[in-house]
């Protein structure tokens, strides 16, 4: 459903079909008196008074045949995070009641809401946030639109863009977008033109190919995809936000366009959800263009390996031995785990290149991080006791949780190889997240802080969350521009 929002000064009342109004706790609806509704008020207030007893967030009645009020009730004290709930709670509330397709906003929002000035924001970004849909590929797309109307007498007020909300907006939108798309269209041949169209926002774009990996020496990436007819690619995304020369943050994200498990082939069952194995590279690629868009006051640089793990005829084999980028040597004894071989040589990348002041990694890396926290946390990895908090913060509160999970050196000895530095899997049992943690670390060679998040049980909803409709969530976006806003602007 698209969203369009705008200001109304000179319509006529009896041509408004929807009115919409805030109230707080007890039901007091401010600034009534002076709005167009005035002649109302004492059949809404009677209304409110026979309803009073009702536990509930919207409240919808006649005050004529042919108009009808919205009531919607406010806490009287509330996070920005309960404004964009409210606001998805809103876009549910008026997607179930179609007839409401077009309301018009008395405007007392900011008086019913403890005179906070950024609620009308925060209200309206729940909205769009739970709107989003993937329908590129229906050929009967359904063309309802959702008109929000805001009623004013005062010719000072304007709605303006928020850059801040527009910018998170396009970039969540852009990593679903990705997310959403099938195998078949966003392979690592496609992916990587997409990534280069982002030049025109001011990211400086580079697509390290194949011919170059080889050359670079990234033969733990090259290997996960040497089974497909794709290409396997490395692409850096900078942005420069202030002109000192200060260390940049980086992000690293696992960009597996389609895992069938290569040689060790999946089951045929929910296969197809492997087209979400790049989550994690297109959280990254969305957090860069939502920089880049709202010009943050930050360094940052964005790296995403892009591959297809097919059972090729030239496809990797269960003990294969590869040399990583980073001169360790890695037996791969299963090649369905395979994100761990991408990451492994990016990460490595990422530090000697850009020498960061931290590393952050998102990765759909693991069945079993949803078995330890299911569906409502990701799981946190990290060398560094600040950088996890600020993360767990952040994730606190914009609603994008994360758990810590231990890391230990105890753990090394299931990770360890009889014939090469390390082995990519553990084949004793347990610790699954652990220990594909654990082995991600041993690629960080000079105690950058760093951290890992585990998003296999958080990119994708069948059924859908607070602010998102099921599918992809752009889970990661919202927690890492939050972890740049508080921390390092």
């Amino acid at each position: 459903m698209s969203i369009k929002i705008k200001i109304e000064r000179n319509i006529a009342e009896k041509s408004i079909k929807n009115y919409v109004l805030f109230c707080d706790e007890n039901f007091k609806i401010h600034g009534l008196d002076k709005l167009s509704l005035a002649n109302q008020s004492s059949v809404i207030n009677k209304t409110i008074i026979n309803n009073k007893q009702k536990d509930e967030t919207f409240l919808s009645f006649n005050i004529n045949p042919n108009q009808k009020i919205i009531l919607v009730k406010l806490k009287n004290s509330s996070s920005s995070l309960e404004n964009e709930e409210i606001g998805a709670k809103y876009y549910n509330f008026i997607k179930k009641n179609s007839i409401f397709n077009s309301t018009f906003f008395e405007n007392n929002i900011i008086k019913a809401s403890s005179k906070k000035s950024d609620f009308t924001d925060e209200f309206f970004h729940g909205i769009q946030l739970r709107s989003y849909e993937f329908n590129k590929y229906k050929s009967k797309r359904k063309s309802d639109f959702f008109v929000i109307s805001i009623l004013s007498k005062n010719k000072l007020i304007n709605l303006k863009k928020n850059n801040k909300f527009d910018s998170l907006i396009q970039g969540i939108a852009l990593t679903k977008d990705l997310v959403s798309e099938p195998g078949n269209i966003l392979h690592p041949d496609e992916y990587a033109k997409r990534i280069l169209q982002l030049k025109k926002i001011g990211l400086k774009i580079t697509v390290l190919d194949e011919k170059k990996l080889k050359k670079l020496g990234m033969n733990a990436l090259l290997g996960v995809g040497q089974g497909s007819i794709r290409g396997s690619y490395l692409v850096t995304m900078e942005w420069k936000g202030i002109r000192s020369n200060k260390k940049p943050i980086a992000f690293v994200g696992k960009g597996v366009c389609f895992d069938t498990g290569g040689i060790s082939l999946k089951p045929a069952k929910f296969m197809e959800d492997m087209t979400y194995d790049m989550a994690g590279s297109a959280v990254v690629v969305g957090l860069m263009k939502n920089l880049a868009l709202r010009k943050a006051k930050i360094n940052a640089v964005g790296v995403v390996g892009l591959v297809e793990n097919m059972p090729g005829g030239n496809a990797q084999r269960p003990g294969d031995i590869v040399k990583s980028y980073s001169g360790k040597t890695i037996e791969v004894l299963n090649t369905d785990a395979e994100g761990r071989l991408v990451l492994a040589d990016a990460l490595t990348y990422t530090e000697k290149k850009f020498k960061p002041q931290f590393i952050v990694d998102l990765a759909t890396l693991t069945g079993a991080i949803i078995v330890s926290l299911g569906s409502e946390y990701a799981g946190l990895f990290s060398n560094n006791e600040k950088l996890t908090k600020q993360i767990f913060d952040a994730g606190e509160k914009v609603g994008e949780k994360v758990w810590r999970m231990p890391l230990h050196k105890n753990y090394d000895k299931l990770m360890n190889s009889n014939n090469a530095d390390m082995q990519n899997i553990n084949y004793t049992g347990g610790a699954g997240s652990t220990t594909a943690a654990q082995f991600l670390q041993r690629f960080i060679l000079n105690k950058t802080p760093w951290a890992h998040l585990d998003i296999a049980g958080m990119a994708f909803s069948k059924y859908g969350g607070a602010l998102n409709s099921g599918g992809a969530t752009g889970f990661g976006v919202r927690l890492l521009n939050q972890l740049v806003e508080d921390n390092y602007e």
